[in-house]
């Protein structure tokens, strides 16, 4: 749906749903009731499920290292729901494929698609790789003020950085697009917003990144009438 989110319970037989706007923070309808208790516990460790599921697509970390990366923000109110280790490993396993680019340099199919059949290929060529969704796009049209990140041993041998770009979207900063790049100059963050803006008439209001001269100069330049903010 490209105007609205819907959300089911995990258990099958409870058949509650409710639909929210793109950004989470309106419902548009609640649909049925719960057969069932809430269990506020699980949250956290369906969180860092998909937490560990991205950083093993995104990344070539060892399975170790994105497990532990992950539990560091693991609430200890939650440690019933904790799941096991070993089915932990066992998620990582499933999720990491040994598919490689075809003769043409492309990405394999089965990378090319989210669970929901969105495209989740924005652009990609040998200098630059863009990952996002048309949904991330309008959440993050939506959303006035935009965070931006770079981590550089977390990607590919191919590349230099995983650069992301990030929204609030329910008191949380999540991840919306995200870009593998080959540098860190001013022309590779250019790229990136270039590619990024032909999609859709973004107006962000502000913009945080760090201090690398290389991102500052690109958004001062890309975006010149949005406010600026530093942080380490």
């Amino acid at each position: 749906h490209n105007d609205k989110l819907i959300f089911r319970f995990q258990n099958r037989d409870c058949k509650a749903r409710c639909h929210t706007n793109l950004s989470m923070n309106v419902f548009l309808s609640l649909l049925t009731i719960h057969c069932h208790a809430p269990h506020p516990d699980r949250v956290p460790a369906l969180q860092l499920k998909n937490e560990i599921k991205t950083r093993t697509v995104m990344t070539d970390e060892s399975p170790s290292s994105i497990i532990n990366s992950a539990l560091r923000t693991y609430p200890l109110s939650a440690a019933g729901e904790l799941p096991r280790s070993d089915g932990l490993s066992l998620t990582i396993r499933r999720q990491r494929t040994t598919e490689t680019v075809d003769v043409n340099g492309r990405l394999p199919e089965k990378l090319r698609k989210m669970y929901r059949d969105e495209d989740f290929i924005l652009h990609e060529d040998k200098k630059l790789i863009i990952f996002t969704t048309k949904t991330n796009l309008s959440i993050l049209k939506q959303n006035k003020h935009w965070f931006v990140d770079g981590m550089f041993k977390v990607c590919p041998d191919d590349y230099y950085q995983l650069f992301t770009l990030h929204a609030m979207m329910t008191n949380a900063i999540i991840p919306l697009v995200y870009g593998l790049l080959i540098g860190k100059s001013n022309g590779d963050y250019n790229q990136f917003f270039e590619k990024l803006f032909e999609q859709d008439n973004f107006q962000p209001e502000s913009i945080m990144t760090d201090f690398e001269s290389g991102t500052i100069k690109s958004v001062k330049g890309t975006l010149p009438n949005v406010l600026h903010k530093g942080t380490f």
